[in-house]
């Protein structure tokens, strides 16, 4: 890994409950003046992972056809400071499947966990029986929120 620019997402089953992975290095762009993640762009990685595991999903990273994924709720949990240059592995899984509403469980490993819960449209309406069909494949069958 040493030298090497990543950003590249999979699905890995080596991290239960998770099935997804993101791979990305720490930028200076992302870093305060010790060289360590300033912790206001935590939710950038979190963001990645997000948009990335959607992608892999077929799902929109915006929302799909008539939707707009809306953030309702972030809870961060910071556990380390990331540095500059070093590798993150990102983990992603959604962790409930509600009618209008789905969470998503994010770990920046080692440095930060979060939960975040994402509305359509920003109001009630309901989960495109496409969107849930694919994360139900990809995940099992998530609880309701």
């Amino acid at each position: 890994m040493d030298g090497e620019v990543v950003t590249a997402g999979a699905p890995d089953p080596t991290r239960p409950p998770f099935s997804y992975r993101l791979r990305t290095r720490v930028e200076i762009s992302d870093t305060d003046l010790g060289a360590v993640v300033y912790y206001a762009r935590y939710p950038h990685y979190l963001d990645q992972g997000v948009v990335a595991y959607r992608r892999q999903l077929g799902i929109s990273p915006l929302g799909p056809e008539g939707h707009l994924f809306v953030v309702r709720n972030m809870e961060i949990s910071y556990r380390s400071s990331a540095r500059f240059d070093e590798v993150l592995d990102v983990w992603v899984r959604t962790s409930a499947l509600g009618r209008t509403s789905h969470t998503m469980h994010v770990v920046v490993e080692e440095a930060a966990t979060a939960t975040v819960r994402c509305e359509e449209n920003g109001r009630p309406t309901r989960v495109p029986d496409d969107m849930a069909a694919a994360i139900r494949a990809f995940e099992g069958d998530p609880p309701p929120p």
